[in-house]
């Protein structure tokens, strides 16, 4: 019976999970069974760039950031942040090579492990796995390239309110009023995702609040009026 509550987990850990959409309950189940927990305090390390790449992460809870360390001591570049239902270590399963980058835990996080062996497994004998692994890592793609267009042509406050602007996406796609972004990053993580100094960054983000186009409050940061803060990209 003591698995009985892990299982469970792991069921609605898959639902929630983008990769698992076209998979019936009973692959799920199957899955679920073979998947094992582990919990990481906020800023604990789950693996680091170069470690061998075993095992397939879906975040149950809590928040993930994925990083390059820098060799010069600077800052490391946050490449993406991921959340509930999101997952992460694919490539290095796929390809068999180290890891590409760190992953971190930014908050308190518990996740779900799939080993190696059993996620290719399942990869191979599920073509609607594989066509949802596909659509997943094309998603990623997409996501880096933006990052990298906004690195490339917009200067560094167009760069911050872009990414003020994708997190408040992640919350309420579509929304045109206010809206309120749960924020727990540290200015230097911030810095990391955009390309900056912590220095730099704290200006900037006191410019926007002088400007009243964001309010920042412990834990969030608020956008009282989208279309502005957009509009500031472009000036």
């Amino acid at each position: 019976m003591a698995g009985l509550p892990l299982l469970r987990v792991g069921l609605e850990g898959l639902r929630c999970c983008r990769l698992f959409d076209a998979v019936d309950d009973e692959r799920l189940a199957t899955i679920a069974r073979q998947m094992r927990s582990r919990r990481y305090r906020a800023g604990e390390t789950i693996f680091h760039q170069d470690d061998p790449g075993d095992a397939l992460h879906l975040i149950v809870s809590g928040t993930v950031k994925i990083v390059l360390p820098s060799s010069e001591g600077d800052e490391p570049a946050i490449i993406a942040t991921l959340g509930a239902g999101d997952f992460f270590g694919a490539l290095a399963i796929l390809d068999d090579a180290p890891r590409s980058a760190s992953a971190v835990a930014l908050t308190a996080t518990e996740t779900l492990i799939l080993k190696r062996e059993a996620f290719l497994e399942m990869v191979e004998a599920d073509s609607a796995l594989r066509q949802s692994l596909l659509a997943s890592l094309a998603r990623e793609i997409r996501s880096i390239t933006d990052h990298v267009a906004d690195l490339h042509f917009l200067d560094l406050p167009g760069r911050l309110a872009r990414r003020l602007l994708r997190e408040a996406d992640s919350v309420s796609a579509g929304t045109t009023g206010s809206v309120i972004v749960p924020w727990p990053y540290t200015q230097s993580e911030l810095a990391g995702m955009i390309g900056g100094s912590r220095q730099t960054v704290n200006r900037l983000l006191s410019d926007l609040v002088s400007q009243g186009l964001i309010r920042i409050t412990p834990g969030v940061v608020v956008i009282p009026d989208r279309a502005a803060l957009e509009r500031s990209i472009r000036r």
